[in-house]
C-alpha cells in the first residue's frame, strides 16, 4: 500500500511539472501573438548591442550583401550566430521566436535534471552523515522542478523571450554545462562551457566551478548540517557545553574526498577541441571578410565587450559612469572594473569548495551585475538556478524586502526611461537610480545567500 501511494504521488508530481511547463509554453505563443503591440524588442532592459535581434539581423542583412557584418556600428556578436538564427530574421512573423521558446523549454529541462541529480547526491550525503530526519520531510515538488518551473514562469524570462533577446540561447548552453558537469559527461560539459564563453564571453569564469565539480562531484550538504549532527546529540546530553561540542566536531572523521584529476584533464582536452572548432567555423564564415582576424578586432566582438564604446542605456551601471568619467582615466577605470570580477574568483572558491554548482550560481549572478551590457535575461538564469537551493531559501535574511525591490525596479524602470526619453520630463538620473537600486538588489542577494549556504 505504502509503494503505491508514494507512486501515485509521484506520478500526480510530474503531470504536475509538465502541466505547468506546456501551459508557460502556450503563455510565450499567445503573447507573441500580440508582440508588436508590446514592443518588448526595443526595451533596453531586454535588448542589448550583444543581445538584439534586431541588431542581429541588420548584420545578416551586411553579409548578404557581401559587406563584412561587423562594417557598421550595429552587430557585434559571433558570426556562428549569424549563420543559424540569420536566415529566421528574413522571414518575420513566421517561427522567429520558435528557437527562443525551445531554448527556454531544453534550459528548463536541464535545470530540472540538475536538480535531481543535487537532490539525489544531497540525500546520500544526509545518509552519510546520520541526518535521516531531514530526508522525511514531505514536498509538493522537488527542487527540480520548482527550478525549472521558476525559469519558465519568471516574467524576466518570458518578456526576454518574447522581446526577441538571443539571451535564451546564451542560458541554455551554461546550464548545459553545469548538467554535463554534474553527470560527469566531459565533452558535454566543455561543449556548453566553450560555447557560452564565446558568445557572452563572462562564462570563462566558471570554468572553475565546472573544475571542482568534475574533481569532487556536484554540492555536499551545507556546513551548518555538520553541526546540526552534533547538536542533535547535544540535546540528549544537556550536559555538553558548546567547548565540548567544538571538540567533537573537529574530532568526528570525516568522509574521504578523493580529486578526480583524469576528468579535469579530459575536459581541459575537450575545452581545446571545441574551442579549435568553432574557431575553425567562425574562420569559414567570415573567411572573405578577412578572416578571424575581423572577429577580433578591438570593436568587433570581445574588444566591444572590454571597452564598452556603446554607452546606450541599459539596467547596469557602467554606462552613466563612463559617459561622466573623464577620457584620461577611461582605460583605468575599464581595467578596475573587469578586474573586480577577476578578483572574486579566489576567495569564493575557497570559501564554497565544498558546493560548486553554487559557486557556479554566484558566479552568474555576479557576472549579471558586473557585465558590460546586462540585460533581465542574466538575471532571469540565476532567478531560475536559485531554485535549485529552495531548501535554504528559509534562512535568508530580508527576503521579503529584496522580492518587493526586484517588483519595483522591474514596474519603475520603464517608467523613468519614459520620462527621459520620450516625455522629456527626467534626466539620466531618473533612469540611472533605478539601475542603482537594482544593482544593490543583486548584490545584498548573492551575499545573503553565500551566508546560507556555507
Amino acid at each position: 500500500m505504502e509503494e503505491r501511494k508514494e507512486t501515485t504521488a509521484t506520478t500526480k508530481k510530474k503531470q504536475c511539472f509538465w502541466t505547468w511547463a506546456l501551459a508557460s509554453v502556450i503563455f510565450r505563443l499567445v503573447l507573441i501573438h500580440f508582440s508588436r503591440n508590446l514592443n518588448l524588442a526595443s526595451r533596453p532592459e531586454i535588448s542589448t548591442p550583444l543581445t538584439s535581434l534586431r541588431r542581429l539581423a541588420e548584420g545578416y542583412w551586411l553579409k548578404q550583401s557581401s559587406v563584412s557584418p561587423y562594417a557598421g556600428s550595429m552587430y557585434h556578436g559571433s558570426p556562428l550566430l549569424l549563420s543559424i538564427l540569420g536566415p529566421l530574421t528574413v522571414r518575420r512573423g513566421e517561427g522567429q521566436h520558435n528557437h527562443l521558446i525551445c531554448s527556454d523549454f531544453m534550459t528548463a529541462m536541464l535545470i530540472r535534471a540538475t536538480g535531481q541529480i543535487l537532490q539525489m547526491t544531497y540525500n546520500q550525503s544526509l545518509k552519510s552523515l546520520g541526518i535521516v530526519r531531514l530526508l522525511e520531510r514531505s514536498e509538493i515538488l522537488s527542487s527540480g522542478d520548482i527550478a525549472g518551473l521558476v525559469y519558465l514562469w519568471n516574467p524576466l524570462t518570458i518578456v526576454t523571450c518574447v522581446g526577441s533577446s538571443t539571451s535564451p540561447i546564451e542560458n541554455l548552453f551554461i546550464v548545459l554545462s553545469l548538467y554535463g558537469a554534474c553527470r560527469r559527461l566531459v565533452p558535454l560539459a566543455a561543449l556548453g562551457w566553450v560555447i557560452a564563453t564565446h558568445l557572452s564571453l563572462y562564462p570563462a569564469v566558471l570554468v572553475v566551478p565546472l573544475i571542482l565539480m568534475l574533481g569532487y562531484g556536484p554540492d555536499s550538504p551545507p556546513r551548518k548540517l555538520f553541526l546540526q549532527k552534533t547538536s542533535i546529540k547535544v540535546g540528549k546530553d544537556p550536559s555538553i557545553g558548546i567547548h565540548d561540542q567544538q571538540k567533537e566536531m573537529a574530532s568526528q572523521p570525516m568522509l574521504p574526498i578523493i580529486f578526480s584529476w583524469p576528468l579535469v584533464i579530459h575536459f581541459i582536452l575537450w575545452a581545446s577541441l571545441w574551442s579549435f572548432y568553432v574557431l575553425l567555423l567562425c574562420g569559414i564564415s567570415v573567411n572573405q571578410y578577412g578572416g578571424l582576424g575581423e572577429m577580433f578586432k578591438s570593436s568587433n566582438t570581445y574588444g566591444f565587450i572590454l571597452t564598452v564604446p556603446d554607452l546606450s542605456p541599459n539596467i547596469g551601471v557602467l554606462w552613466y559612469f563612463f559617459a561622466e568619467v573623464f577620457d584620461f582615466f577611461r582605460n583605468f577605470f575599464l581595467m578596475v572594473f573587469h578586474l573586480n570580477i577577476l578578483f572574486m574568483i579566489l576567495p569564493l572558491a575557497i570559501f564554497l569548495n565544498h558546493r560548486p554548482c553554487f559557486l557556479a550560481f554566484v558566479y552568474i549572478a555576479i557576472s549579471s551585475l558586473l557585465k558590460s551590457y546586462p540585460s533581465v535575461g542574466d538575471s532571469a538564469l540565476y532567478l531560475g538556478l536559485l531554485g535549485l537551493f529552495v531548501k535554504e531559501l528559509a534562512d535568508i535574511q530580508f527576503s521579503f524586502f529584496l522580492f518587493c525591490g526586484y517588483v519595483g525596479t522591474s514596474l519603475l524602470s520603464p517608467v523613468m526611461h519614459n520620462l527621459w526619453i520620450w516625455r522629456g520630463t527626467g534626466n539620466a538620473n531618473f533612469y540611472f537610480a533605478t539601475a542603482m537600486v537594482y544593482a544593490c538588489l543583486q548584490d545584498n542577494f548573492g551575499g545573503g545567500e553565500c551566508e546560507c549556504n556555507a
